[in-house]
């Protein structure tokens, strides 16, 4: 019982991070598009799109250690972990895209990545939806349902 208790736990724990992680990702996407529109109106907006690929890089580095973290001491799916490679594999063409100057590709796959990644955070939400007490929706042991 304390072993299903205890494993219930980590999943949870793993599950919740995975989220985060995934929200933290969709967020720094936005952000770029938002400093891709800077890049073309202020003096700073250059730099500050350099500075937010690093950090939407290291979000979606992120991204594939939650996914394997729920994955293997939680044993949930393996999927998220390929989810999550998947897009490590699209920021890595994003980013040579944009270092490569080629806006006619880097500019979609941009726009696609923040679709997946919104996706991803919808379908994580609505398959675990939010935490729960343990009496079901209403609090009430009672009340299950």
């Amino acid at each position: 019982m304390a072993t299903q208790v205890t494993a219930t736990a980590n999943a949870q724990r793993g599950s919740s991070f995975l989220r985060i992680a995934i929200a933290l990702q969709t967020l720094t996407i936005f952000l770029q598009a938002v400093s891709a529109g800077l890049l073309l109106t202020a003096s700073y907006g250059e730099t500050l799109h350099s500075v937010g690929a690093r950090v939407m890089y290291g979000a979606s580095m992120l991204y594939v250690l939650a996914a394997v973290l729920a994955w293997k001491p939680g044993g949930g799916s393996p999927r998220p972990v390929w989810h999550a490679s998947g897009f490590l594999v699209l920021a890595s063409v994003q980013v040579v895209l944009g270092i490569a100057h080629v806006p006619s590709v880097h500019l979609p796959l941009g726009v696609l990545m923040f679709g997946l990644s919104v996706l991803a955070l919808a379908r994580r939400q609505v398959r675990y939806g939010p935490a729960r007490s343990p009496g079901g929706p209403s609090g009430r042991p009672w009340a299950r349902g």
